[in-house]
């Protein structure tokens, strides 16, 4: 099996993450606690991408809306459609981080980090544009640190006895915000 396939094959591990983290941010109101962090916010917001089906009969679906109106994708994980692509907002502290996270690789696309003191280098100072940069360096490791344990976590409970557990409360919430509409 070469590495496409094993991609297409495991895919739906990061469609069920990227649900899972819907759910969990919702949860709490916004606040997601990491095992050896304490609580970050995690807010899903503006765009998703569904699909249903698989292989050349797949759909997609854009849903759009403000953070609190992605009523038509919570309805659509009702039809078994799968998130395949969000934006989410995730904060710790006073780092904001905005990304838009895709399902099947687990890719970061149009990430938006926390603006940084030294933005207004206006580069005639070699040192301050390196300062600037590994800073801007260390918050990228930062989002990448924060999604990787919320990965690790929902890993944690999927290959657990927690998981039929979780599952039920996943689907008792998909259906809650079905009939919300």
């Amino acid at each position: 099996m070469d590495l496409v396939d094993l991609i297409q094959e495991k895919r739906f591990l990061g469609q069920e993450f990227l649900a899972w983290m819907w759910y969990k941010s919702e949860e709490r109101g916004g606040t997601v606690e990491l095992p050896n962090d304490g609580d970050i916010l995690v807010v899903f917001e503006k765009h998703m991408l569904l699909e249903y089906g698989e292989g050349d009969t797949s759909e997609k679906v854009i849903c759009r809306g403000l953070q609190t109106e992605l009523k038509e994708a919570r309805a659509g994980l009702l039809l078994a459609k799968k998130p395949e692509q969000a934006r989410i907002r995730i904060a710790r502290g006073d780092n904001e981080y905005s990304v838009t996270l895709s399902a099947g690789t687990l890719e970061f696309r149009n990430v938006r980090l926390p603006k940084t003191a030294g933005t207004e280098n206006d580069g005639k100072d070699p040192e301050g544009l390196e300062a600037q940069i590994l800073e801007r360096i260390a918050l990228l490791e930062e989002l990448i640190y924060l999604v990787n344990e919320l990965f690790r976590m929902f890993v944690n409970i999927r290959c657990s006895q927690e998981w039929n557990d979780e599952l039920i409360k996943i689907r008792q919430w998909v259906s809650e915000g079905a009939l919300q509409q």
